[in-house]
């Protein structure tokens, strides 16, 4: 028992604070970076305030409101879970944090241990070696009804249009405006256009002090959704992702809108993970859509070529190539030229050089 507590003691402590953060944003979680520290929104207990945090130092989360206690990531696992009436053990959950980042470890747990990490179907319902068992969602999906977007205005939202995304693509995705929270509303719909969720990218620049991005709160009712187990767009690009066998995969909805008011909604290969990571979950759902080619086009996270950004920038790529380059080829579209500014998508200065990083797209 002493090696499974050190073994799983030691994946705690390698996980980045960047890694924790994906984990609480496919939870919903609209987490904040500041310095070694993550603000979250209380997935713990289902809350809506900003008051989850985690300590990079300590590798600790400390709900400040109706937790108020401190626990892993393990055990953050095993309380969300416990909200939907799931019980899962600590191996289930340690299991799971192995399954999300794709790691490869080796275990030190018994037989018995690994035959019940193996039935485990609750938030991992999918055998690599079974096709059928691919297609099973990992967790279940609220689903909402598409009338509730009716009610809102559809304005025309000059910043974005300025940017370059078009009122008709804003219109084809169900782009509205809360005028109570002066924020942007995109829906997010699964693979089968079904609304599964709704965020909100607020335009006071005051209120991007606790994420650009949050679950819409429309009619006191909160509309947040598992974010990694699903991908943006997919509902509109899937057909044109299998006749061409390629997919764009963005950070975030925005670049998505742009690729459309560029290139057609017609022609349109993007989606967005709507953070930084990519999971397994996804590969297997563009692969089931037909793609051959996964062409990464996440933000430009480094300043310099060599400097510690660009280090931890290029490992982390390198990782994702690791995971799923063996299934799938996986393409970067990777900045080498200078040609985007810091934290820039590959798509904001125009389909020019989108088009240029797309040609000169870097595989390992």
């Amino acid at each position: 028992m002493e090696n499974i507590k050190e073994w799983s003691e030691n994946i705690k402590n390698e996980l980045t604070i960047e890694q924790v953060y994906d984990l609480l944003m496919s939870y919903g979680g609209d987490p904040v970076i500041k310095g070694g520290l993550i603000i979250s929104r209380t997935i713990c207990h289902g809350g809506h305030s900003h008051k989850l945090y985690y300590y990079e130092n300590t590798k600790l989360f400390k709900c400040y409101t109706n937790c108020l206690d401190s626990f892993d990531i393990y055990e953050l696992i095993i309380k969300i879970n416990k909200l939907n009436g799931i019980e899962v053990s600590l191996f289930q959950a340690i299991s799971y944090i192995i399954n999300f980042y794709g790691l490869s470890i080796e275990s030190p747990f018994s037989e018995n241990h690994e035959e019940e990490i193996q039935d485990w179907k609750i938030l991992n319902r999918y055998d690599r070696n079974n096709s059928q068992e691919r297609k099973e969602k990992i967790m279940d999906f609220v689903y909402y009804d598409k009338s509730i977007l009716k009610y809102l205005p559809r304005p025309h939202i000059i910043p974005w249009e300025e940017e370059g995304i078009t009122r008709e693509v804003m219109m084809h995705n169900d782009i509205c405006y809360d005028p109570v929270m002066c924020g942007v509303v995109i829906p997010h719909y699964n693979i089968d256009g079904e609304l599964i969720g709704i965020r909100e990218r607020t335009l006071i620049k005051e209120n991007e002090e606790n994420g650009k991005y949050k679950p819409a709160i429309l009619n006191y009712k909160m509309y947040n959704h598992p974010l990694g187990f699903n991908l943006y767009n997919l509902n509109n690009s899937k057909q044109q992702i299998k006749n061409l066998k390629k997919v764009i995969v963005f950070e975030g909805e925005k670049s998505c809108l742009l690729y459309q008011s560029y290139f057609g909604i017609d022609n349109d290969i993007s989606v967005a993970v709507c953070g930084s990571s990519l999971i397994n979950y996804q590969v297997q759902l563009l692969k089931s859509c037909g793609a051959e080619e996964i062409c990464i086009a996440f933000d430009k996270q480094f300043q310099e070529l060599g400097d510690d950004e660009w280090k931890s920038w290029t490992k982390k790529l390198k990782d994702i190539n690791k995971k799923y380059g063996d299934e799938i080829q996986i393409s970067f579209l990777f900045d080498k030229w200078n040609l985007l500014g810091y934290k820039d998508s590959p798509i904001d200065r125009g389909p020019e050089i989108f088009m240029e990083l797309f040609n000169r797209r870097v595989v390992l």
